[in-house]
């Protein structure tokens, strides 16, 4: 075996500060739990001053999604989580795609092979089917058993074999976890796990372990489902004398008590949640509190923000319930926050969903909007009206705070007409002077007109904004047009 390989790999690897990976399959979108990961491991990096990796994990080519590998970068670069390594960039220990570095791990298996920690097994498939490194019944070790006469004359025939992680028949092992401390489980549960497949392919199980330490990578984090897999992963360390990485499993996000979030249950990705109108601040601010408490009653944080303060043992052992009331309140918070021309700038286009007329200007309405909006998909339905009144019934004009009815909006729309009609130089102040100045005459109040001008003009009882606005938005002879068909309408 040449030795100069695996010196030569050691010598590459970054030493002296904190180094972690965001390692995701290329399967398809970036759900939930994904995305917290990856937050999970660049706040770790960031808080330390150390390099946060990008990692494609490919190993699994059966499962691979045309164009997964780039939605990954665009997630990422959307939202912050600037790499300091990765495929499309290099870096010191590269190449970070798994399915390019296939040279080297069956060299290192083999080199398990050579301390006795891993055997060939020839068994059938149909036996023992391949998973991506587990076997669905546990290997009974028949294969570790063989001799070597027994070895070389099937591998002379051409039999083909996997390559097997040989587990310690007796005793324990003990590993430690940031999150759920030090567990320990006897080495008769462990199962003779496949590190090199059939087909020459690692494992996952096996891949990243390999890549972890030639990368450096000090802090692993992953979801629970892969704390029994830690018993396996530090037994190969040992096998190989390299240090363990720090282990931090994540408890998972659930729909419910019962469900975890899952694409095919129709639970959003992170490009769903921005699809619906959810700012991607928001949405990382929103996925960074799912199980991990900054302390103190704060909740908005920016990145940046959340770096300098990320410790962790604020993460907690129990599973996060995703909650979308919670994640509006935190959005709406990020959309009042905004400057009004950069809320103006992102609502734009979802006004224009609803208001296709083009006489009317967007820029307009959107101020309207910021104080009342959770989500900018909500907008084309908060804003429809203003292309057409929406069928309605009379009896919306009636409104018992505003002492309001259907004959009281026909007196107040019919006195309000040639007011509205009277006014010249068609401008937000002079038409709220105008309407004022109306109420103030006739010593009403302020509800008792408003409310009927703004069902005439909207046809809606729910509206950002109110009459004046309307009207300015709308121009004047919209405005009285809308006004004439509530006057016909109550009429009646």
């Amino acid at each position: 075996m040449d030795m100069k390989f695996f010196e030569e790999a050691e010598a590459r690897i970054p030493k002296g500060r904190v180094r972690t990976r965001f390692a995701p399959s290329p399967t398809g979108y970036m759900h939930i739990g994904n995305l917290r990961t990856a937050l999970y491991t660049y706040m770790i990096a960031k808080h330390h001053g150390g390099d946060f990796i990008l990692r494609i994990e490919d190993t699994d080519q059966g499962r691979l999604v045309e164009g997964a590998t780039d939605l990954i970068y665009r997630t990422l670069r959307e939202t912050g989580l600037n790499y300091d390594e990765g495929p499309d960039i290099g870096g010191p220990v590269g190449p970070y795609i798994q399915s390019e570095r296939m040279g080297m791990y069956k060299q290192y298996a083999e080199l398990l092979i050579e301390r006795g920690a891993a055997y060939r097994c020839f068994c059938e498939k149909t036996d023992h089917e391949e998973k991506d490194g587990e076997s669905p019944t546990k290997y009974d070790g028949r294969c570790s058993r063989l001799s070597p006469e027994e070895i070389q004359a099937r591998l002379d025939a051409g039999v083909p074999y996997v390559i097997r992680q040989k587990m310690p028949e007796s005793g324990e092992t003990t590993f430690s976890d940031v999150v759920y401390g030090d567990i320990t489980v006897p080495n008769e549960d462990l199962d003779d796990q496949v590190l090199i497949k059939s087909d020459g392919f690692p494992t996952y199980n096996f891949a990243n372990v390999i890549d972890d330490h030639l990368m450096g990578i000090t802090h692993v984090v992953r979801g629970s489902e892969y704390l029994s897999s830690a018993p396996k992963y530090n037994l190969l360390y040992e096998a190989f004398g390299w240090e363990i990485p720090t282990y931090v499993h994540c408890s998972p996000v659930m729909k419910n008590a019962t469900q975890k979030l899952s694409k095919r249950n129709g639970d959003p990705s992170y490009e769903d949640l921005i699809n619906e109108g959810y700012l991607k601040d928001a949405v990382v601010n929103y996925v960074t509190l799912l199980g991990w408490s900054p302390g103190g009653e704060q909740e908005i944080f920016s990145l940046s923000e959340l770096v300098d303060i990320f410790e962790l043992r604020g993460i907690s052992k129990s599973p996060a319930i995703f909650d979308v009331a919670k994640l509006k309140y935190i959005n709406a918070e990020y959309i009042r926050a905004m400057t009004p021309e950069a809320f103006a700038e992102v609502a734009r286009p979802y006004i224009r969903q609803g208001v296709k007329n083009p006489d009317i200007n967007p820029d307009l309405i959107a101020p309207l909007l910021q104080q009342r909006c959770e989500r900018l998909a909500d907008i084309p339905e908060q804003v429809d009206f203003f292309d057409a009144v929406p069928e309605y019934d009379s009896e919306m004009y009636f409104h018992k705070k505003m002492k309001t009815n259907a004959e009281t909006a026909l007196v107040t729309l019919t006195e309000l007409r040639p007011v509205i009609e009277g006014i010249n130089d068609w401008t937000f102040d002079n038409i709220h002077d105008a309407l004022f100045s109306y109420i103030a005459d006739r010593e009403l109040k302020n509800g008792f007109v408003l409310w009927p001008l703004r069902t005439a003009l909207s046809g809606k009882q729910v509206t950002p904004g109110g009459g004046v606005e309307f009207c300015h938005i709308l121009g004047k002879e919209e405005s009285l047009a809308r006004i004439d068909a509530a006057i016909k309408k109550l009429s009646k």
